[in-house]
């Protein structure tokens, strides 16, 4: 059974590969073949120049995607198949000390080596990709000081969470998971309150919007669609990246509003109200509460499978491990998931497109016309040089959110609905 199970896994891994490569080659094809003409859609808002570029920025991006898949499929690869994992167990259990904290200690170590050996590929898309693009506004030490504060979070924070997962299935045996997915939920739960406060602020400044119009008009929308909010913050992400962006932090009276600089700076006080009033569209439509009861139900999901499978000879045998060792259980789990969870990432992201939809048409409604929101999508899609073309099979695999051209025919549908009305 070991030499069967994994041949499946060296097959699925191989598959994987050669679907994200299919994908890629697809997309590009498809991007290429509508390089001619900006979409009629957008013929009289889009630049031919600015879609040129949104053409060449695609195809760079894929190009290097391709890289990095091949990079990340090898890597994966070596690290289940040459026995580097079961050496390197061994390694630290011949040091002593507790067997909770060696697991956890192997644990985030591979974790810990497997981002490292991404370093040169990060780097290179910040520092040549984005720089090429003109998106990039990271310095070399900053970038770096990011790496060493996500690194000591690491420590910090998954450290002693996993050795608690592990110490839980040392004490109760069977029931482990259930108290482990309990525990983790917890965690989680406390994060969304304590992150926006005590972590956030350790990578990017915030700054209350300014007193004015435009934080009046926020405050004002808010206050109509029922939605409180602490504060409107201002969050410097032009000190990494021209890209823009908008969300919320938080729960209950810890919630804020958080825009990108760079957004403040792109759109007007009309078009920054549609951003805004399609995050609250999110909240009143509950689906926050959704994604988040989903992801809860997938970790309860993965902790049985993986106390199941721990209790397989033919599982950790077949890697190198001996049966019952919980630590690489857990890690060859979140290895091997994400080599099954890519075929199901389309049902995952139709939801979310669902629900960005929903969002969209809640926000038409509270400002009363949909044409701002139009009007910013078309905004943040040209700054960003979004693709307006990807191939819808490409798109199923890889966007969470529908296409720029595919929002604003809902939100046109809506306001034929309006003025038939």
């Amino acid at each position: 059974m070991s030499n069967s199970f994994i041949g499946l896994c060296a097959s699925l891994l191989a598959a994987k590969w050669a679907a994200e490569m299919a994908l890629e080659w697809l997309n590009q094809t498809y991007v290429r073949s509508h390089a001619d003409k900006v979409p009629p859609a957008l013929a009289e808002t889009i630049t031919r120049e600015t879609y040129g570029q949104s053409i060449a920025y695609t195809l760079a991006k894929s190009r290097f995607e391709m890289i990095q898949i091949t990079w990340g499929t090898a890597l994966l690869a070596g690290v289940l198949f040459s026995g580097a994992l079961p050496w390197f167990y061994l390694l630290l259990q011949r040091l002593g000390g507790s067997p909770v904290w060696m697991g956890a200690a192997f644990l985030l170590a591979t974790g810990v080596a497997l981002a490292v050996l991404d370093l040169p590929l990060e780097w290179h898309a910040q520092f040549h990709l984005e720089e090429r693009f003109g998106f990039n506004t990271s310095t070399p030490g900053a970038w770096w000081m990011d790496r060493v504060k996500g690194c000591a979070l690491a420590l910090a924070l998954g450290f002693p969470l996993l050795a608690l997962i592990l110490k839980l299935a040392e004490w109760l045996g069977a029931a482990w998971w259930v108290w482990a997915w309990a525990c983790l939920a917890a965690f989680q739960l406390v994060m969304m309150v304590v992150a926006p406060v005590l972590i956030l602020p350790l990578f990017n400044k915030f700054a209350p919007l300014p007193e004015g119009g435009l934080r009046d008009a926020l405050f004002a929308l808010a206050r109509r669609a029922g939605f409180r909010a602490r504060d409107i913050q201002v969050m410097d992400g032009s000190k990494r990246s021209r890209h823009s962006n908008a969300f919320f932090t938080g729960l209950g009276r810890f919630r804020k509003i958080v825009l990108f600089d760079t957004l403040v700076q792109q759109l007007d006080q009309a078009e920054l109200e549609s951003v805004l009033a399609h995050e609250i569209g999110h909240y009143k439509k509950g689906h926050i509460p959704k994604t988040i009861g989903l992801a809860l139900g997938g970790w309860l999901a993965a902790f049985y499978l993986i106390s199941v499978l721990a209790r397989q000879d033919w599982f950790l045998r077949g890697f190198g491990f001996a049966p019952g060792e919980m630590a690489p259980a857990l890690l060859l789990f979140f290895l091997l998931s994400g080599v099954v969870m890519f075929w199901l990432s389309p049902l995952f992201h139709r939801l979310s497109r669902r629900h960005e939809y929903e969002a969209d048409a809640y926000a038409a409604g509270l400002v009363n016309q949909p044409r701002p929101l139009i009007a910013a999508l078309r905004k943040l899609n040209e700054k960003n040089l979004s693709n307006l073309t990807p191939h819808p099979l490409y798109s199923g695999f890889y966007y969470s959110h529908p296409t720029l051209l595919e929002r604003e025919a809902a939100l046109e549908r809506l306001a034929g609905m309006g003025n038939e009305a």
